[in-house]
């Protein structure tokens, strides 16, 4: 299993997704569904960029800053 981060362009404004994922095709397909059931309606999507990717082990993680984007 992986760990992936994701950044999703929604109308100009960056997100950070967090997926666990045993390939990379299922943690595209898992972000959709993610963001689907957080804004309960799928919105218009300008770009997904897979931005890191982990093996889960003990102490795996990403750090989240609102000044970290790669736009």
């Amino acid at each position: 299993m992986n760990l992936y981060r994701f950044e999703v362009t929604i109308k100009e404004e960056p997100i950070h997704v967090i997926i666990v994922a045993d390939s990379d095709e299922k943690a595209f397909e898992l972000v959709d569904i993610e963001l689907e059931k957080h804004y309960l309606k799928m919105p218009e999507v300008d770009d997904i960029s897979l931005y890191e990717k982990k093996k889960i082990k003990n102490g795996a993680g990403f750090i989240l800053s609102e000044f970290e984007t790669i736009l």
